[in-house]
């Protein structure tokens, strides 16, 4: 489908400069755009793409200044950034609409399915589920018996979701993602072996959740595994029985939480960070790349790094004079030669 400069500019409440009929089907890098695609400029240190670039339309700020020719027409908006965010959320929206039932799939007959639902082939729907409006569960999902899901819900092939589950509204959950497995929870016996212990809680998703492609949130042994409104959960994590994470909280790839641990609200965590069980992370937290936290920690909005984990700045500094150690130990060889010299010397 193609938009002209016209349409564009009426729904990013800009004006035209140039061709207002040009007519654009994709979006593109500015430094890569070809006839046919629309970009964008807000940085300027790519302000000498706008002279040379094959866009057919380019977004930019009115303030804005030409120092050339420019061949594409431009759209000049408040904020081009924003403007081209929302069309990249209207351009996603058009390529991910789906409607109807595709077969073969499975849907129990006790299952409701709400309004303008899409429902993949191979999907599978059990006793009992309860789907809100606009939801979209692609091919190969498993949604298990008593699962809830709120409105504008979003399974991408593949995700997983274990009986008794509740996720709210405006989910997005990627594919290969598991929620509600099993907890790891075994009692040691006398012989050395291990008894399983039954995993009988759920795990709760609030609303405006995204979670990455293959994490793996554990249901509670009992209560709640519970994911609060507005968490970014990136691909690879593992979340484990039991663990709360706050609103807002963001995490990215290969992180994970030990069982009963509890992050607060708007906590920053880096790549590969892992936390112990049984530990209150306070709200405003942030944790640098591959930082191991051991124990709780009740002061907001501070930055940490390390493993064990320090305070950031603790932590540079420390690093700083590892990075010294082949160089101070030389010199303490130096000295202790030196030492013994004199000692020979006194002799």
């Amino acid at each position: 489908m193609q938009f002209t400069a016209k349409d564009i500019a009426a729904l990013l409440n800009g004006t035209v400069e140039g061709d207002e009929l040009v007519a654009v089907d994709q979006l593109a890098k500015i430094e890569e755009a070809q006839k046919g695609s629309l970009s964008f400029l807000a940085n300027p240190k790519y302000e000498q793409f706008l002279y040379s670039t094959n866009a057919s339309i380019v977004i930019v700020n009115n303030t804005q200044q030409l120092t050339g020719p420019v061949n594409a027409t431009l759209i000049r908006v408040e904020n081009a950034y924003s403007a081209f965010t929302l069309l990249l959320e209207k351009y996603n929206t058009f390529k991910l609409y789906k409607e109807g039932i595709e077969q073969p799939s499975f849907i129990h007959e006790s299952a409701t399915i709400g309004e303008n639902a899409y429902i993949g082939a191979f999907a599978y729907i059990g006793q009992g589920v309860k789907t809100g409006k606009n939801c979209k569960i692609y091919p190969n999902c498993y949604i298990a018996d008593n699962v809830i899901l709120g409105d504008n819900v979003t399974l991408f092939p593949g995700v997983v979701v274990y009986f008794d589950c509740v996720i709210g509204s405006n989910v997005i959950i990627h594919s290969g993602a598991v929620i509600g497995s099993d907890g790891f929870g075994f009692a040691p016996n006398g012989d050395g072996s291990y008894t399983k212990i039954a995993q009988i809680g759920n795990v709760i998703i609030e609303d405006n959740v995204e979670i990455g492609s293959n994490t793996t949130i554990d249901r509670a042994t009992m209560g709640s595994t519970i994911i609060r409104r507005g968490a970014k959960i990136d691909n690879l994590i593992m979340i484990a029985h039991n663990v709360e994470i706050g609103s807002h909280t963001v995490m990215a790839a290969q992180s994970g939480i030990s069982g009963s641990t509890k992050i607060g609200s708007r906590v920053v965590i880096g790549g590969q960070v892992g936390f112990a069980g049984h530990l209150n992370i306070a709200d405003g937290s942030q944790f640098g790349a591959q930082t191991g936290i051991n124990h709780t920690i009740k002061e907001e909005n501070k930055q940490w790094g390390g493993s064990p984990h320090l305070p950031y700045k603790d932590y540079l500094r420390a690093h700083v004079n590892i990075r010294r150690l082949p160089d101070l130990e030389l010199r303490v060889r130096e000295l202790e030669k030196m030492i013994k010299d004199l000692k020979k010397d006194v002799q």
